[in-house]
């Protein structure tokens, strides 16, 4: 039986690809804008077309032809449009130029004749002059011919098997004759304030199996060393480490090492920050960096990107761990977002931060997959295939590199990167181009 289609717009690294894909379907096409994001999903999803453009530039044709899919029924896109603009009174908001992007999402929706969408962005856009942008949204979408769930909600990660605290808006909707999906029940419940339900997995239930990563020298210059150093995982860590079946879900599985410890390339701090980190009590915020630490018996906080080149390429703060006077590796962010343990990430810290922190949880992203298979009808199938993951050379690529592996001009401001990625030769970029189909 075919797996339903879905087509994943500001795609990223591929917190929602990753999503979808464990709910059941197969993600045809990721289209990403920023090269160095586009190679990281790339690598981890080697059956799924990534598209390195922006939306403004593609029609539902083209998206289709690049996927291979044909006139294939296109069963859902989803994806999370930056929108940023507020018009002056008497204008439409979505009419901003710098909402652009969003009515671009509305127009391949509805190009692509996808029976279903789900439109992910921040909790703010449900606050005060910020709904009306949502209720000229929603208008869009009618008048493309979609019904859409009006009684918006804002989903937070823990409530969906998430050792985090974040709120996310999600809009969903249907073609009109087509049940509208609605919202998928909580399972788990804040550590401390369950209210009936389980509780969510605590930063130790994500952390506690990990090695610390300052045990390793080979991590002071790599992200990546073999161990057998591995802690016993709690049953959160299990379905990190795919222990056994349940932690593919319903996705591809992927040919992996279990006992590569990755995304944990060291931070060299100073004897200064380690004592007040050490100072600095579990859940509270240190007050000299603001760094938040994380408590054991609760959930992290939210998890962000920083800013971009543009914008000066600062790193948001990461957490501080709650057993070492240290801040989270890139790994531990991963696993404090529901990222499996064998997904990967750009080696710097700051791109595979900013690549989970831009990214939705993948266990909140499959639960609201599965309202959207629930409301086709469909039943979620296992695949049988087994993946082979891409050429590591992709975690690697500077933005220069992988523009120039994609075939375009850098659309990202340049950065003085100084944490720790290697200048790919050419020679390596050619030898991997001929996989970028």
């Amino acid at each position: 039986m075919a797996r339903p289609i879905g087509i994943d717009l500001f795609a990223g690294a591929g917190g929602l690809s990753l999503g979808f894909e464990q709910a059941g379907f197969d993600v045809a096409a990721a289209v990403e804008i920023d090269p160095v994001h586009a190679a990281i999903h790339k690598f981890n999803f080697p059956h799924c077309r990534v598209i390195p453009k922006s939306v403004k530039d593609l029609t539902g044709a083209q998206i289709r032809k690049l996927a291979g899919i044909g006139k294939k029924k296109v069963d859902v896109v989803f994806g999370g449009a930056p929108c940023q603009g507020f018009s002056l009174i008497g204008q439409r908001i979505l009419d901003d130029p710098r909402n652009s992007l969003v009515k671009d999402f509305v127009r391949i929706v509805h190009e692509l004749d996808a029976d279903y969408f789900v439109f992910e962005n921040v909790k703010g856009l449900t606050l005060g002059k910020h709904r009306k942008f949502l209720e000229e949204l929603i208008a869009e979408f009618t008048r493309n011919g979609y019904q859409v769930r009006n009684e918006w909600r804002v989903l937070n990660a823990y409530n969906y098997g998430v050792p985090q605290d974040r709120q996310r808006l999600f809009l969903m909707g249907a073609k009109k004759g087509r049940k509208v999906p609605e919202y998928p029940d909580a399972i788990t419940g804040k550590p401390g304030k369950v209210n009936g339900l389980p509780s969510a997995p605590t930063c130790h239930d994500a952390l506690s199996d990990l090695p610390d990563a300052e045990g390793f020298k080979r991590l002071l210059d790599s992200d990546e060393v073999e161990t057998k150093k591995w802690g016993k995982p709690s049953a959160y860590a299990r379905l990190m480490r795919c222990v056994d079946n349940s932690g593919w879900v319903f996705g591809y599985r992927r040919e992996w090492n279990p006992e590569l410890l990755t995304a944990s390339l060291r931070t060299d701090h100073t004897e200064v920050s380690r004592r007040r980190f050490s100072e600095t009590k579990p859940g509270s915020v240190e007050p000299i960096s603001r760094f938040f630490k994380l408590p054991i018996k609760g959930v992290s906080n939210t998890l962000r990107a920083g800013t971009d080149s543009a914008r000066g390429a600062f790193t948001s703060p990461r957490p501080i761990h709650y057993k070492h006077d240290r801040c989270v590796t890139v790994r531990e962010m991963a696993r404090l977002h529901g990222f499996p343990d064998w997904f990967r990430f750009h080696e710097t810290k700051w791109h595979g931060a900013r690549q989970i922190g831009n990214a939705v949880p993948p266990p909140l992203g499959r639960a609201v997959a599965g309202a959207v298979l629930k409301a086709m009808g469909a039943v979620p199938t296992k695949p049988e295939k087994v993946l082979e993951l891409s050429n590591q050379v992709l975690l690697r690529m500077t933005m220069s590199d992988a523009s120039a592996y994609w075939g375009i001009t850098t659309p990202i401001g340049r950065r003085n990167r100084k944490s720790g990625a290697k200048k790919r030769t050419q020679q390596e970029i050619e030898a991997t181009r001929v996989k970028r189909t």
